[in-house]
């Protein structure tokens, strides 16, 4: 990493378009303290915030990997937009959730799914999404399956992923993103449909 101390932002965009994953690494290790206080500050929560921050290199990665990253000189502003529009989306998403008109009076808010018992039916359905999630999964190659394993089912932060498994968490994030695009193929290639 020392070695990419003295390059700049686009240097290291650069180097990791060029294939060198550890120039990535390096530019997170140099934003990342930034980024993750300017998401907690806004969110006030460590879980929601370490989701956001993931989200938003995931999100960085996808757009330089696409080669949609204009370079600019400005990376540092470019990674915040990208975190605060991740947490603009997420509150505007919780807002709508729990939106409910008092104006129409054909609604009775306490007559909703969530707060009933599930019927025959839906839990048959449940059983159903849950085993073909776990057929998707089975069908990862290794090194994706691991990943998703370890973030979903054990709720392990990237950080640590890369660490349990001993790549560079530009490498963890990129093989939870080809799982994900694995599961959606194989899931259209068979239809298969993971919603209530």
């Amino acid at each position: 990493m020392k070695i990419f101390k003295d390059k700049s932002d686009e240097q290291l965009i650069s180097l990791y378009v060029d294939g060198n994953n550890e120039a990535f690494d390096a530019l997170l290790e140099r934003h990342k303290d930034r980024v993750y206080m300017y998401i907690y500050h806004a969110v006030k929560n460590d879980g929601l915030a370490d989701d956001i921050f993931q989200d938003t290199f995931v999100k960085a990665i996808m757009t330089i990997k696409q080669g949609r990253y204009v370079e600019n000189g400005h990376f540092p502003a470019w990674i915040t937009r990208i975190a605060h529009n991740l947490i603009i989306d997420y509150f505007r998403q919780t807002r709508n959730e729990n939106l409910q008109s008092t104006d129409d009076t054909d609604v009775n808010i306490l007559n909703r799914k969530e707060l009933s018992e599930s019927t025959v039916e839906d839990n048959l359905v449940t059983t159903q999404i849950h085993n073909d999630v776990r057929r998707l999964v089975k069908a990862l190659p290794d090194s994706q399956r691991e990943v998703l394993e370890m973030r979903y089912y054990k709720n392990m932060s990237f950080k640590e992923i890369a660490d349990t498994t001993g790549v560079s968490i530009n490498t963890a994030l990129g093989r939870m993103r080809y799982a994900i695009l694995n599961m959606r193929r194989i899931a259209e290639e068979h239809n298969i449909v993971l919603t209530m």
